[in-house]
């Protein structure tokens, strides 16, 4: 087979986007994937994005998908949510069909990220092509609770190897699979090597307190209600101190009503989803970094944080030992709102709020875009040339 630079990729996703006519490609969509899909049509002669698309008034704030020749072809968005959207995911399919097979027949490799229903069709009825397949999970590698996680994990500890790349999104000491040694780690990023650069600084805490900033889901498990209850204690040496959280998600009314109960009306906002730029502006504007999740996969959030200088201080779970250490921010065993205060106190700390602000500069600086792509790249070449 021919190098990289001479195959037709298509990747399907379940990734949402919209028309937008001043785009090259007259699409449009949120979050990382522009930027990563861009990066990743570098290593190929041209690429195609099979993506759902919603017809109506695009959002604010969407990126255009751009890259080397590519080219997206939009697929019907499908109806419902949760385990209505999986129960029709065959009729989907079948209204799919014909723009599915016409893509991947023309394709030389398929790339399907997954978690998503949309990703696990092209990943199917590729190996059933017998085509190269790249395979990236997203999603949090060691989540195994639901019937579709426990399927992901076992269909791609199955298969991985050959033609067949997996790349799960994380990092860690050990091997994503004690059963398949090929499937290997692959760190989540957004921001290139120009950006890395722009965004370092290092800034002292305010006088009086620091800014703090938080970036996830609004959802159980991730700790925002902890880190909430954790600002009172902070306040009360540092009165000054501020938290800024950014996501959406099923538990905003509970923080809300914890803020109100707590009168931090005037020192905590919830900003909602912000686009890629809104969040970078907050942690522009930010000292620290917290992230008191109890589960995580790759937080590409943290190594934005880090890019702009910020400490972080985190649950010590395995991707954030590997990404933060005892060098970059404090890590805690257990992530309650006691010890959240004391070290978010610990980490700005003058003295040490400067020496973790370098750290975490140094360490973000390893983790561009091009690296992503290269690493990348390497494995496909091994594999299908």
């Amino acid at each position: 087979m021919s190098g990289l630079a001479d195959m037709h990729l298509v990747v399907v996703s379940h990734k949402l986007c919209w028309r937008e006519p001043g785009a090259p490609t007259g699409h449009a969509t949120d979050g990382g994937f522009p930027m990563q899909m861009h990066a990743l049509s570098e290593l190929f002669r041209r690429t195609t994005l099979l993506l759902p698309c919603r017809a109506g008034a695009a959002p604010a704030g969407l990126r255009p998908l751009t890259g080397r020749n590519v080219r997206v072809v939009p697929l019907p968005e499908p109806r419902g949510r949760g385990l209505g959207r999986k129960l029709r995911l065959f009729m989907w399919t079948r209204r799919a069909r014909s723009s599915l097979d016409a893509a991947l027949r023309d394709a030389d490799a398929v790339h399907s990220p997954i978690p998503g229903d949309i990703g696990t069709v092209g990943m199917l009825m590729t190996r059933r092509l017998g085509k190269p397949l790249f395979v990236r999970h997203c999603g949090n590698w060691e989540n195994r609770r639901t019937l579709a996680e426990r399927f992901w994990r076992w269909y791609l500890e199955k298969y991985a190897g050959g033609r067949t790349v997996v790349l799960a999104t994380g990092a860690g000491d050990a091997p994503p699979s004690n059963t398949n040694p090929h499937i290997h780690w692959i760190f989540a990023t957004s921001l290139t090597a120009s950006q890395l650069e722009r965004a370092a600084s290092c800034r002292s805490p305010d006088a009086g307190g620091p800014r703090v900033a938080a970036v996830g889901r609004l959802e159980p498990g991730k700790g925002m209600l902890s880190l909430v209850r954790a600002l009172p204690r902070l306040r009360a040496a540092r009165p000054a101190t501020s938290l800024h959280i950014v996501g959406s998600g099923s538990r905003r009314g509970a923080l809300e009503r914890e803020v109100a109960a707590h009168g931090l009306g005037d020192c905590v906002r919830l900003h909602g989803a912000l686009p890629h730029e809104g969040v970078l502006a907050q942690l522009r504007r930010a000292h620290v970094f917290c992230t008191p999740t109890r589960s995580e996969g790759f937080p590409k959030a943290v190594l934005e944080a880090m890019a702009f200088g910020l400490p972080v201080v985190g649950t010590d779970l395995p991707v954030l030992r590997h990404l933060v250490a005892d060098r970059a921010g404090v890590l805690l065993p257990d992530p309650d709102p006691d010890a959240i205060a004391r070290a978010l106190a610990a980490a700005t700390e003058p003295t040490a709020h400067e020496r973790l602000s370098r750290a975490a500069l140094e360490t973000a600086r390893a983790y561009s875009l091009e690296r992503w792509r290269d690493e990348i790249g390497e494995r496909l070449r091994r594999a299908w040339t």
